[in-house]
């Protein structure tokens, strides 16, 4: 199975940018679809993008036009450019894979987002 690191949250303001990054190891031959979901206290897991292995995106609404999502297949790695966040932009962001022919999620360890505003 794959295993998957996620690294560059942290703490910006109201405004700013971050950039996550999730590196994928393990199995990571049949991955179809990565993806960033977040997780705000007292919230349910959320979808915030995904792409698929030929390139494929999906923005939660919420988050279309300030977020973009890529992926390098080269290097097993999936990427979030976090542009103009907001206060409730926080949350724990996870990266996630999903293999060809199947819907379950793996995930990482999470990486906190906060944003002050």
């Amino acid at each position: 199975q794959v295993q998957l690191v996620e690294s560059g949250g942290g703490l910006v303001q109201a405004g700013e940018s971050l950039r996550l990054s999730c590196a994928a190891s393990g199995n990571v031959l049949s991955i179809n679809r990565m993806g960033w979901y977040r997780q705000a206290p007292g919230k349910q897991r959320e979808l915030v993008a995904s792409i698929t292995s030929g390139g494929s995106t999906n923005y939660a609404d919420s988050v279309e036009g300030r977020f973009t999502i890529s992926r390098d297949n080269a290097n097993n790695a999936v990427y979030l450019q976090m542009n103009s966040l907001r206060p409730e932009d926080t949350a724990v962001y996870y990266c996630s894979a999903t293999y060809y022919l199947s819907t379950r999620n793996y995930w990482g360890q999470g990486t906190q987002v906060t944003v002050s505003s």
